[in-house]
Order: structure tokens, then sequence, then C-alpha cells
């Protein structure tokens, strides 16, 4: 059975027609064809397909499309301005938080519903949130450290 379903995704209202049982990770990859969303363990384990959901991050892989009927969604295509990465992008990249880049676009997007929630937020909740992210690759020391100074920068423009 499908149903249309509306909500905004990067700014966009979208509507599509599909199973509302569906996950919101298919319906991102594969009708919007928004890939930076990434499928990773399916289960909400690995954090690789976080995407921020009326302000906050949730893993999509565990949402049924009728869970976002009207909601604003974000997913890190959204995130670059006129072409221009967004700090917490530039930040990771900087402090070599980013090898393979299966992980970086769920930990970019945990990371901006923090700090949008939070810009204030302590050391130790952002490795909370950071705990939710699973990364094969660069070590956690250098993910936190950019972290740290995305936290630095977005301070600064405020």
């Amino acid at each position: 059975m499908s149903d249309k379903i509306t909500f905004r995704v990067n700014g966009v209202e979208r509507t599509v027609t599909a199973d509302p049982q569906l996950r919101l990770l298919d319906v991102i990859r594969e009708q919007l064809q928004l890939t930076g969303t990434k499928r990773g363990c399916d289960n909400g384990t690995c954090g690789a397909c976080v995407v921020v959901v009326d302000g906050k991050a949730r893993k999509s892989c565990r949402l049924k499309l009728e869970q976002v009927a009207g909601a604003e969604i974000l997913t890190v295509e959204g995130l670059s301005q006129n072409g221009e990465l967004h700090p917490i992008q530039t930040a990771l990249i900087e402090a070599g938080a980013v090898q393979c880049g299966f992980c970086t676009p769920g930990i970019i997007m945990e990371l901006y519903a923090l700090f949008t929630a939070d810009l204030e937020a302590s050391e130790g909740k952002i490795i909370n949130a950071l705990n939710k992210h699973l990364c094969r690759c660069t070590g956690y020391e250098a993910i936190l450290e950019g972290a740290l100074l995305a936290q630095k920068r977005l301070q600064s423009k405020v």
C-alpha cells in the first residue's frame, strides 16, 4: 500500500508516494537521490544515517516514512551555503577527522543538531553525542578535535 507523504527536505517541500512503513533512509537515498546519508548497520548502532528531523539528530534507518509526515528534515547536502562548506565540515577536514568519509555525514549532522540546540555544549556532551557513531578509520581523537574546533568557530560567528 502506498500513501502520499509530504515533508520538507533541505528547505524544499517534497511529496513522495510510498509505503508509509518504508524507512526514511531508503526514501532519502533511493527516491530523493540524497546519497550523503549513508546506510551502515540498518539497526541504529553505527550512526552513519543520522539526519536532523525537526531540530533533533535522528537515525533515519530507525524512522518510518509515516513518522516524518510534515517534518522538517536536514541532510548533509543541505548544510553548504552558496557552494561553501559548513564550519563543522571544514573543521573536521582540517582536524584530519575525515578519511574514508563513510561515517562523516552522520557525525556532521549529530554535531549540527547539538550545536544548534546548545552552542555552549560541554566537552562531555560533545563526547556523548559522538559516542553514538562508529568510525573505523580516523580514531576518535581527531573527530573530537574537529568538533571542538567547529564549536569554537561557530561561537565566534555569534
